[in-house]
């Protein structure tokens, strides 16, 4: 099964649109509610941070019989520093995002303990690819 969504630069209204509809196929798929949590946890982190950070993008999950592979893909400014913003606390939110009560900087720390896979690509400039892989049995 193959699934895509437009994210929109600063549309927080609908954050979470994607790690929601995905849920709900998971959990038609009977798949265990502790992996649910966690793929529902990584794809919204990774969600927030493409409306937060970037100037839009899509998610996408491919779920297979044994994983989830999910990807963030962003037009935004990039992340000169992956290493430094795997880092928890370690944000650039603006200060408007930070007022709505994102930007804490544990978006990509979170996703990291929720997947069994993470990869981030990033080119400053023109954007972030963020790669999630987890395992489903």
């Amino acid at each position: 099964m193959h699934f895509e969504y437009t994210v929109i630069e600063g549309d927080f209204v609908n954050a979470g649109s994607a790690s929601s509809s995905v849920k709900k196929t998971l959990k038609q798929l009977n798949v265990s509610p502790a992996i649910v949590k966690r793929v529902v946890v990584a794809l919204y982190e990774a969600e927030v941070n493409a409306i937060a950070h970037a100037y839009g993008g899509v998610v996408t999950a491919d779920i297979e019989s044994n994983q989830i592979t999910m990807r963030v893909i962003d037009k935004g400014p990039g992340i000169p520093d992956i290493e430094w913003a795997m880092q928890e606390g370690n944000s650039t939110a603006r200060p408007e995002v930070r007022d709505m009560g994102f930007g804490a900087g544990m978006g990509l720390p979170n996703i990291k303990k929720n997947v069994d896979q993470l990869n981030v690509q990033s080119t400053v400039g023109v954007g972030t690819t963020v790669e999630m892989i987890v395992n489903l049995c």
